[in-house]
């Protein structure tokens, strides 16, 4: 009898889902890039599942469905409040999966679609009435014709196109109170991941009594992901990124 318990107990196991939930009392923050969805990748089996690319739809691997996800580009400071419809598989190194109308939404520049994501708990204050909430059954015409976004190939085309200077993005990687700690991390990165590029290697003092740990600047979100996935194999987990104008 017991040994059907066993042999029961890893059946479930064995089918259960390979997305691991987040489940956390504090409300889940990131900021990152967004995978831009389109069905080229679906195709290719780049993404694990399909979107509607003609309305505002999100999805993050690791939140339960119908989590309330507030959106923000951290340019322009514009953003929106959307469900999350469902949990498709995307690459680690993307935050989230966002279909076209949303990037167009927020105006995020498609070389380099930065922002901020920040959960907003359903027991928590909220007003609906302020926060424009758009159901994944809005619909919102493409103006522009769907973009292949790839891991290794981001695409030209620009929702905007304007004679700034290139963003500097930076990695944060770690905030310390001992100068002396955020130090040895430094050193110990640069003689531990040694394909990393030491001189973008960084300690920035936040005040008298933080300082962090970062990795830039970059221009590309190409290099930017390569160091981004080597720290990630090194240990780091939860690894933000930050524009510093």
């Amino acid at each position: 009898m017991k040994f059907r318990l066993v042999l029961i107990f890893f059946i479930i196991l064995s089918c259960s889902p390979q997305l691991s939930t987040l489940n956390k009392k504090q409300p889940y923050t990131a900021k990152g890039f967004a995978f831009i969805y389109n069905d080229d990748d679906f195709r290719k089996k780049i993404i694990k599942g399909s979107m509607n690319n003609d309305i505002l739809q999100i999805s993050h691997q690791n939140l339960r469905t119908g989590t309330l996800l507030k959106i923000i580009n951290p340019k322009n400071k514009k953003s929106i409040v959307l469900k999350n419809v469902k949990r498709i598989k995307y690459p680690d190194f993307y935050k989230v999966l966002i279909t076209k109308p949303v990037a167009e939404k927020l105006e995020l520049n498609l070389d380099l679609p930065l922002l901020e994501i920040i959960e907003i708990k359903k027991n928590k204050s909220f007003v609906a009435k302020k926060a424009k909430i758009y159901n994944e059954e809005k619909k919102v015409p493409s103006k522009a014709p769907v973009a292949t976004v790839q891991i290794s190939n981001i695409s030209k085309d620009k929702l905007k196109k304007k004679n700034e200077k290139p963003d500097k993005i930076f990695i944060h990687i770690a905030t310390f109170y001992s100068f002396d700690t955020a130090k040895f991390l430094k050193q110990r990165i640069i003689k531990e991941v040694t394909e990393l590029n030491s001189k973008k290697l960084k300690l920035e003092r936040v005040n008298n009594k933080k300082t962090q740990v970062i990795l830039g600047p970059y221009t590309s979100v190409n290099l930017l992901k390569n160091d981004y996935i080597k720290l990630q194999n090194f240990g780091f987990e939860e690894l933000n990124i930050f524009i510093n104008e």
